[in-house]
């Protein structure tokens, strides 16, 4: 038999820990500003943008309609409509490696112009495609395809955000590597006032006033209308809420309401730390931190659970021993089985970390965080809340015999 660790002398020391927690999650709250709230929750407009130059432009006045789309291996032009048969013209990156060997191609399509912008000796892999633009070619409107070389030099968030102060209150966050030169930039809704014209538009003729006209390549633009986020935030309080009583529900047939209760300190426990983390470093708060928040809320319950049979097993097993005793053996006995999921699935979670960017590595860095407070919760809080209500129960059972 293992030596018996006693982590029932840990449970006072990790509840002050925990309430020291809290209050420092309530002390960023203030300090911080609140939640860095994501589109998804705050009415606004949402724009991915990355500061890229024009390649070349493209036209299109023949028959039918022509549109334009970009991957990784290559270009097509798809020409249809009415009056002609379908007809998709592929130029692949492989065969055509530079902008003046594609633009050539282009032009062999019956009413494609191409005019170039950039060094006829620029990649096609380095083409960006932006999101902003219809891919409909149009005669009167040119398309630009713009290029980013791997050694371009990276632009300063302080520089976006000095660009971007004439229109007000502007959150900008950077995205992935420098090199990549790529930025998120959010305006409230209520800084989104008619006067100033088209919001998305607005932005991009701003920034483009600062450093160059073609030189932003929009990757993504949205809007969520107030009705919308003001809906998100109500399901999310109610599907937080359905998450906690079911889990109640669960344990509290399993085992016993009191059990029930711990574990859903626990959880609460969890949640804390992870929203006081997010405060802290200021990580945007939209749906893949909730989705990270459901996963850890699974995650503590499943080492709960654990526990909690080992504990149902070892009184069996134990009738006579002080409970204490039974609490502290059955957390040795789950320890191995704990630290080898914990690290085993922190392994995958870090992979996502190291090897993604933007939302997916915050929804890995909020698991991490996550899984280790789901092990200390289980360990220390959870447990010590079952300990505790076990010793009330003899002192009165205690009571009443006497």
């Amino acid at each position: 038999m293992k030596k018996v660790i006693q982590f029932s002398k840990f449970f006072l020391p990790a509840a002050i820990i925990s309430i020291l927690i809290v209050i420092l999650g309530v002390a960023g709250f203030f300090v911080r500003g609140g939640f860095n709230l994501g589109v998804d929750f705050q009415a606004g407009l949402i724009q991915e943008i990355q500061f890229a130059p024009v390649s070349f432009r493209l036209t299109y006045n023949g028959p039918g309609n022509a549109s334009i789309s970009l991957s990784r291996s290559g270009l097509d032009i798809v020409i249809s409509g009415a009056a002609v048969d379908e007809i998709t013209h592929r130029f692949a990156f492989a065969t055509y490696t530079t902008q003046s060997e594609i633009a050539r191609a282009l032009r062999s399509v019956e009413g494609i112009r191409v005019t170039e912008v950039a060094s006829p000796g620029t990649r096609t892999t380095w083409l960006i495609q932006s999101a902003q633009s219809s891919p409909i070619l149009e005669a009167n409107k040119p398309f630009m395809l713009h290029y980013l070389p791997p050694d371009a030099p990276p632009i300063l968030i302080e520089d976006v955000r000095a660009s971007l102060a004439p229109l007000g209150t502007v959150s900008v966050q950077v995205l992935g590597v420098p090199s990549e030169r790529r930025f998120m930039i959010r305006m409230e809704d209520s800084e989104l006032n008619s006067e100033a014209g088209v919001p998305a538009e607005k932005i991009i003729e701003t920034l483009e006033g600062s450093f160059g006209a073609g030189e932003v390549a929009v990757t993504r633009s949205d809007y969520v209308g107030s009705r919308f986020s003001r809906n998100l935030t109500d399901q999310v309080g109610l599907l937080m809420s359905l998450t906690l009583l079911l889990v109640f529900a669960y344990i509290a047939i399993r085992f016993k309401p009191p059990y029930a209760l711990g574990a859903i300190i626990g959880i609460i426990n969890d949640a804390i730390v992870m929203i006081a983390f997010v405060i802290w470093i200021r990580m945007e708060f939209n749906t893949t931190t909730i989705a990270a928040l459901l996963t850890i809320f699974g995650y503590s319950t499943n080492n709960t659970i654990v526990v909690f049979d080992r504990i149902r097993e070892n009184r069996r097993l134990y009738p006579d021993e002080l409970f204490v005793n039974i609490l502290d053996r059955s957390l040795t006995e789950t320890l191995n089985r704990t630290i080898i999921t914990t690290v085993s699935t922190m392994l995958a979670v870090m992979s996502l970390f190291i090897f993604t960017t933007g939302s997916m590595k915050d929804f890995a860095l909020a698991l991490m965080v996550g899984m280790t407070s789901g092990v200390y919760t289980t360990m220390f809080i959870v447990s010590g809340f079952v300990l505790f209500w076990e010793k009330r129960k003899a002192v009165k059972t205690v009571k009443t015999e006497a």
